[in-house]
């Protein structure tokens, strides 16, 4: 730090130097007495908290000259705003005078900083005669520090600056003047930008995550085509974008950065909490469940579309930054109100697991945005915590980071809950498929049906009537001719009867009002009982008390009916027998087992000759029955059928 030698000589320089100005001071009616800095004693910097004590500042009008200006000014000692500037100073040039000499034989120079908010920084020498002279404005290599201007004294000499300061229209203007050595001028760019270097690595980092969300949502996107995922990844692309500028022009000076600070910024963040409100809208479906937010998140993107224009034209067309401060303020503060509104909504419909999720997300993002903005505009920074507890944006970030997070777990909750609601759906549709084949197969079924019966209608009705017929003509024939019928009218009447019989079995498994296990064992009782009714065998019928009202097809009756006719054909022709039983049993198997107390079987003749043995192995294989056969003490059939 600096500590001016009171030597005889710096003395009479100061004298003099006093001396020299004094018309100047007289003629602009101004008796503040300023202390000189002697930049040859300046090793690194002179630092704002001393630079503050030997200025005198003022304030003119936005278009104002400070040379048209300057012998009308009223400077005051020091900075007039220490901390910030008010907001209906911000867009006024501030006028700064200060003193420096040269104590050394040879130039010396300094680098001259007002702070980090001066986008213009124009120095002026103040002549003998009172005048401004404009000194040439040097600025370092970086385009990034444009607010630093180079100062050269030579041996031994003295003079009184004025620097016309130029203000950036942000609230977080502030006066903080240094002078800088020109060899430490690029370590005091690094100090000062290392100066809250936890908060930039925090933004970094956030916005690293950010841009993985980004990329997640806009998979999701074009995978589904969910609107709700490009609106949060425009959402989290602005405030992304915003921050990441922010990180990266912070505590430098450059044009763009300047035009972020003054501008960009709030309109980047209304852009990104535009397209949040409709990713609400379409992640909730507020249009049909939840009407009122509906309704409240399009009051929020009109009143947010109203924040932007307005707050474009105050900016670019008048010098009145209090109102463009209050409108930034007045929109910053309706978007809490309006997660305000969301949050009592949401604990009024707690059962609703998504609406929870969102809200936590929410009353972070409100609790930290809240405080953030009453850092900003209460300055109520607590000094004693470390530099990253300090910085407003961390808050802002640490709230969104939050939200993040709560809408992560709320839209895993959505997906799981999509996932089922899919597959529901997808087991409903495979059920009404199913339903629907089982109404096409039972359309083709009952018109088979229909076909069936009026088949068997017009068989009994047409060739039932014309085999009876000729059985009657047969029979009348053979009673005329008594002894002298021939045999080819005897095996006419036989075979009428054999057809008029199958025509007649034909036309019952036809019938659909037969398909039944009841209707199967009457029909086969009164066809046993008539078909042994004039032969040796006498034939006993056993039927459960009960018998199942089970559907049977058509199709099984006509082949149960067939193998139970084959098999009491072979008994009547082979068996030798006396009585012959048939048992019926319908449990969950329909069991058919007919008995008899003949000659039994001869296997090996089955295995060579038993075609109509095999015709009933293949009838009941047909339909998914079983049939067995064996001795003892006669022959046992079984014919066994799953209902």
């Amino acid at each position: 730090m600096v500590v001016p030698k009171h030597t005889s000589r710096c003395f009479r320089l100061l004298l003099a130097g006093l001396l020299y100005l004094l018309p100047a001071l007289l003629c602009a009616q101004d008796t503040i007495q300023l202390d000189y800095t002697d930049i040859s004693q300046i090793h690194l910097e002179e630092p704002s908290r001393k630079m503050r004590k030997k200025i005198a500042s003022a304030y003119i009008g936005p278009e104002d000259s400070l040379p048209a200006v300057f012998q009308q000014l009223r400077f005051t000692k020091g900075v007039v705003h220490p901390i910030y500037i008010p907001s209906d100073h911000v867009t006024k040039k501030i006028a700064v005078r200060f003193n420096l000499c040269n104590s050394a034989d040879s130039a010396q120079s300094v680098w001259f900083f007002p702070g980090l908010y001066f986008w213009k920084v124009q120095l002026y020498k103040l002549q003998d005669n009172g005048q401004l002279e404009q000194l040439p404005s040097i600025m370092p290599k970086e385009p990034t520090e444009i607010s630093y201007r180079k100062l050269t004294l030579q041996p031994h000499d003295s003079c009184v600056i004025v620097a016309e300061l130029t203000q950036v229209r942000t609230h977080l203007n502030g006066l903080r003047p240094r002078l800088i050595h020109p060899e430490y001028l690029q370590a005091a760019v690094i100090t000062l930008d290392n100066s809250n270097i936890e908060s930039k690595v925090f933004t970094y980092v956030f916005c690293g995550l950010l841009m993985m969300m980004i990329l997640f949502s806009l998979a999701n996107y074009f995978m589904n085509r969910n609107a709700e995922f490009l609106y949060y990844a425009g959402y989290a692309f602005f405030l992304g974008l915003m921050l990441f500028i922010k990180g990266i022009y912070s505590y430098h000076s450059s044009d763009f950065g300047f035009f972020q600070e003054g501008y960009l910024d709030f309109i980047m963040q209304s852009v990104g909490c535009l397209l949040y409100m409709p990713f609400m809208q379409t992640y909730l479906a507020t249009r049909t469940r939840h009407p009122f937010l509906h309704r409240l998140y399009n009051f929020g993107m009109i009143m947010l579309v109203g924040s932007m224009i307005a707050f474009t034209l105050v900016h670019y067309f008048t010098w009145n930054f209090a109102l463009e401060n209050y409108i930034e303020n007045i929109a910053k503060g309706l978007l809490l109100i309006i997660i305000f509104i969301f949050l009592v909504y949401s604990i009024r419909r707690w059962e609703d697991r998504l609406l929870r999720y969102l809200f936590w997300g929410n009353f972070c993002l409100f609790f930290f945005s809240l405080f953030s903005l009453l850092m900003l505009t209460g300055n109520i920074i607590p000094r004693d915590l470390p530099a990253i507890f300090k910085s407003s944006i961390f808050y802002y970030e640490l709230g969104i980071l939050l939200e993040l997070i709560f809408f992560l777990m709320g839209l895993n909750y959505k997906n799981r809950r999509q996932l089922i609601a899919q597959a529901q759906e997808r087991e409903r549709l495979k059920a009404e498929n199913l339903m629907n084949e089982y109404e096409r197969e039972i359309a083709v079924y009952k018109g088979q049906q229909e076909e069936r019966e009026r088949i068997s209608a017009d068989m009994h009705d047409e060739l039932g009537s014309g085999m009876t017929a000729i059985r009657l003509m047969s029979e009348i024939a053979r009673n005329k001719m008594k002894e002298n019928t021939p045999i080819e009218i005897e095996k006419i009447s036989r075979s009428a009867d054999e057809v008029l019989n199958k025509m007649n079995a034909i036309i019952w498994s036809m019938n659909s009002g037969n398909d039944s296990v009841d209707n199967l064992v009457s029909y086969i009782r009164s066809y046993a009982l008539e078909y042994f009714e004039n032969t040796p065998i006498a034939c006993r019928i056993y039927t459960p008390e009960t018998i199942s009202e089970r559907e049977l097809s058509g199709d099984k009756r006509r082949n149960l009916f067939l193998c139970v006719k084959e098999t009491l054909n072979n008994a009547l022709k082979h068996s030798k027998a006396s009585e012959i039983r048939i048992y019926f049993m319908t449990d969950e198997i329909l069991t058919i087992k007919i008995v008899d107390n003949g000659v039994g079987i001869d296997l090996q003749k089955i295995r060579k000759f038993g075609n109509g043995l095999k015709n009933i192995a293949k009838r009941m294989e047909s339909i998914g029955g079983s049939y067995q056969i064996e001795n003892n003490n006669g022959t046992v059939t079984t014919l066994r059928l799953p209902l």
